[in-house]
């Protein structure tokens, strides 16, 4: 009964500017990719509340010592773990994924906070000794970090709650206000992460959430020269769009995958099946660190494959609210019709779909496709959805080549034993990131993660290296 209460319960939020309510009348509705069911509706915000909510951060911005940072952050995953069925709830709901899907990505999320929380608490200060040289007198160097004025952050829907941690919690830790502008497909778990900072002590000046029309919230934000920096998650087009329009600031850009899963002749062909499925299929297949090529040598290909289908058939397809279901659907109809459109023209240049491939509303079955072409508009550009396209190499110097020929550069997976073989991938990858006998995806939420090329400006996120990107580093002297 009390799960029935929630699956038809409907959300009424609001955009916040510094912990006050939104007036506008204007209201959007988020419905289930599912089955289309109103999950709630959002008051938005206009443009004069975009000013508001620059002019309260910059106009009253709060001080708070590194303990008082780290007291708030920590209340708020205790917080969040007391209502981790209501996040999961809201997190399936409205954005399709598997509940089991929507309650790691909760855990997950407690974990950026309590990173955070304890990077509060920490100091990376230097000193440096002037007298080292002939040219040196009797003097130390030392620095500090300081927060910024203001920070805009735009996250994406793929992981509504977990994307949104990991812009303000670093920002909190350094103490920068922030304003927070979530994907409109998936804005409910954002809120309610902000209302539960607010109630964990968070001074409301610190931070607002707004969501509205592109003219009057995100373009007048990312242009604002009195914001220092925007962190963006999403896609490369709107990357670059940020990166050319954001002026004189600090940009930050996380952008798309097209991360290949590389197997070599020796490999576990167990451990490989695992790492494909799992990277594959493993929240819908949306998420930048997604398998999105799998690369097989020519030696054990048919033996991998054969393995490969018997697994995927473990991963059903269906509800997102039952707990069997391992695959949910992608983030709405257009985005499956878009997928099941590139397994068709893959299918035309000689692909043969072995498993999957049915799509019914914005539901579509984890898909295995063969002997796909290496210009397949499947693997050339990125594909957001639970794909797992098979793809052969003769030898390392051919994978090398057809792992870095797309435009992506974000991380990779690797296959094999052989510590030659891993040492000349990670030498040679084009990537932000080499895993070794994991999926690409791999990392705890503390460390440096981002991309190149098209997958971003190479600036790394992930909690230590985004409380850096949050501050600035003061430098002062002293006679010694």
């Amino acid at each position: 009964m009390k799960e029935q209460i929630i699956e038809e319960e409907i959300i009424n939020a609001t955009c916040y500017v510094a912990g006050e309510p939104v007036q506008g009348n204007n209201k959007l509705e988020v419905r289930s990719p599912y089955n289309k069911r109103l999950v709630g509706t959002v008051a938005l915000a206009d443009a004069n509340d975009t000013e508001a909510a620059v002019r309260a951060a910059l106009n009253n911005k709060p001080v708070l010592s590194k303990y008082e940072r780290y007291a708030i952050l920590d209340k708020a995953r205790n917080l969040l773990m007391e209502r981790k069925e209501e996040f999961a709830q809201t997190i399936s709901a409205e954005s399709g994924l598997a509940i089991r899907e929507a309650y790691y990505e909760t855990g997950r999320a407690h974990d950026v906070l309590f990173f955070a929380a304890m990077e509060c608490l920490k100091d990376d200060g230097q000193i440096f000794s002037c007298d080292i040289s002939p040219q040196g007198k009797a003097r130390k160097i030392f620095t500090q970090r300081e927060s910024l004025n203001l920070a805009v952050c735009i996250t994406p829907f793929n992981h509504p709650l977990n994307q949104v941690v990991h812009k303000i919690a670093p920002a909190i830790a350094a103490g920068t206000p922030v304003i927070l502008k979530p994907s409109e497909k998936t804005p409910l778990t954002a809120i309610k992460i902000v209302e539960v900072l607010y109630e964990a002590g968070l001074p409301p000046n610190m931070i607002s959430v707004l969501l509205g029309s592109t003219a009057e919230v995100a373009e007048p934000l990312v242009k604002d020269s009195r914001v220092d920096i925007v962190s963006f998650t999403g896609s490369v087009a709107v990357g670059k769009k940020i990166a050319s329009t954001a002026g004189y600031k600090k940009v930050i850009l996380e952008l798309g995958g097209n991360d290949p899963l590389i197997i070599m002749e020796d490999a576990d062909l167990d451990t490989a099946v695992y790492l494909a499925a799992e990277g594959s299929f493993r929240n819908s297949g949306q998420r930048c660190t997604a398998v999105k090529r799998i690369l097989v040598h020519e030696k054990i290909k048919p033996a991998f494959v054969e393995k490969l289908v018997a697994k995927a058939r473990e991963y059903t397809c269906g509800n997102p609210a039952d707990p069997e279901t391992r695959v949910g659907t992608v983030i709405d109809e257009a985005a499956a019709i878009y997928l099941e459109d590139v397994v068709k023209k893959a299918v035309a240049q000689g692909a043969k779909v072995l498993l999957g491939g049915k799509r019914n509303g914005a539901l579509l079955e984890p898909t295995v496709i063969d002997n796909v072409p290496r210009n397949a508009d499947m693997v050339v550009h990125e594909s957001f959805g639970p794909l797992a396209p098979v793809l052969t190499f003769k030898d390392i110097d051919d994978a090398i080549a057809l792992s870095n020929s797309t435009a992506y550069g974000l991380s990779s997976g690797i296959v094999t034993n052989n510590m030659q073989y891993a040492t000349r991938f990670i030498k040679e990858l084009k990537v932000g990131t080499v895993n070794i006998n994991e999926v690409p995806g791999y990392r705890i939420e503390s460390s440096p993660f981002g991309g190149i090329k098209d997958s971003g400006l190479g600036i790394k996120e992930g909690v230590i290296e985004a409380i850096k990107c949050f501050t600035f580093v003061k430098t002062f002297s002293m006679p010694w």
